[in-house]
């Protein structure tokens, strides 16, 4: 049962990489539309177990800790500017009070220094948190979907925008491999991998790779044709054209809608005729180019349950932002511990649908042993009269 539930991940069944970014940036929405830190905390546990489950050992999905690092450095930075800067959120519990640096008039406003409260502790808390979620969310999409298997899944049109994008995605990655392989090899030769001294070294080598890589890389792409495109009469290019920037134009205005509290009833059709203009100059703009694809990547049932629980965790967030906007939005002034709000958690533990029903990835090869294996024990000679 488990196996038909989540069989073993393999070249013809393995999920379609668009699936794990709609799955993780429903969970984005969800998390932008709440500042309940408890809410925020079960999303980020939700994207953390699934990564977990389903992440292979592939370069690029190690860089899960990255921006979870990140998201730990964001709030930090959130709040020391809160502290240094000052909030806008008035407060009455006082904590401390900084000296405060004169300013001159024109930059009325603006402080540096002063009381610290609570309450905009708190606040800046809270906004922060919101931040580390999204960029979490959008760490365990670039964990658990392959960059090459996403741009070969491109249309025609933005193959060229793809192969920047992913490209400035597996930057990160393949340079925190180099760092660790780096560190990894000085640790074993005796010599410092930390501090000052150890970053310098590293960072040499470092920067050699990553110049080696982007050589070979273009080479293969001036190899391969990159940028080639076919004729196409001018009428084609002008429609496609009108098409994809109105359609994206309309996406952009029916997603702020969807967003706000003011424009939901304008957002979801705007959306749509957005998303339809957008596919329509997509498709027309994908016969400029004149590339095959070989073997592409199957959208299936999995891949619809995937992308399907992300956006029913953000419909359902959605949904309850506009009835129980007290539980996820908890107020500051005055001060109130924030409360789970039963029904957004249950909406976003359908987040953790993936983790049972996507392909298992294979497991990761054990290092060989550079031991040389026990010859075979020979059996004894039998003695013979």
């Amino acid at each position: 049962m488990r196996r038909r539930l989540a069989p073993q991940a393999h070249r013809s069944n393995a999920l379609h990489p668009g699936a794990w970014w709609l799955w993780a940036l429903g969970l984005a929405t969800a998390a932008s539309r709440t500042t309940n830190p408890l809410l925020i905390g079960l999303l980020i546990g939700v994207a953390g177990y699934v990564v977990a489950a389903r992440r292979t050992s592939a370069p690029w999905a190690r860089s899960y800790g990255a921006f979870v690092k990140l998201a730990l450095v964001v709030i930090g930075i959130r709040l020391v500017f809160a502290i240094v800067l000052g909030s806008p959120i008035p407060g009455t519990h006082l904590i401390v009070t900084l000296p405060e640096v004169p300013l001159p008039d024109w930059a009325q406003g603006v402080r540096i220094g002063g009381r610290v409260t609570a309450e905009g502790v708190v606040f800046a808390l809270y906004d922060g948190v919101r931040l580390a979620g999204l960029l979490i969310c959008v760490g365990a999409a670039n964990a658990l979907a392959s960059p090459a298997r996403l741009l070969k899944s491109l249309p025609g049109a933005l193959y060229e925008v793809g192969v920047a994008v992913v490209v400035a995605m597996t930057f990160a990655p393949n340079l925190i491999a180099d760092v660790q392989r780096l560190r990894a090899a000085r640790r074993l030769r005796g010599r410092p991998d930390k501090g000052v001294r150890g970053l310098l070294q590293v960072g040499l080598p470092v920067l050699e790779g990553a110049l080696e890589r982007s050589v070979a890389l273009a080479a293969a792409m001036d190899a391969r044709g990159f940028g080639r495109t076919a004729a196409v009469p001018a009428r084609v290019r002008r429609t496609t054209a009108v098409l994809t920037l109105g359609g994206l134009m309309g996406v952009c205005a029916g997603t702020y809608g969807l967003l706000t509290a003011d424009g939901t009833t304008y957002g979801l059709p705007v959306l749509g005729v957005g998303l339809a203009a957008a596919l329509g100059g997509l498709w027309l703009g994908g016969r400029r180019s004149v590339r095959s694809r070989y073997r592409p990547d199957r959208w299936g049932v999995r891949a619809w349950l995937v992308a399907g629980s992300g956006a029913a965790v953000a419909t359902l967030m959605i949904a309850a932002s506009s009835s129980a906007s007290d539980a996820l939005h908890p107020g500051v002034v005055p001060l109130v511990a924030p409360t789970l709000p039963l029904l957004p958690a249950a909406a976003i533990l359908i987040g953790l649908l993936p983790a049972f029903v996507a392909p298992v990835p294979p497991p990761a090869e054990a290092p060989v042993s550079a031991r040389p294996a026990k010859p075979p024990r020979m059996p004894a000679k039998e003695k013979t009269s």
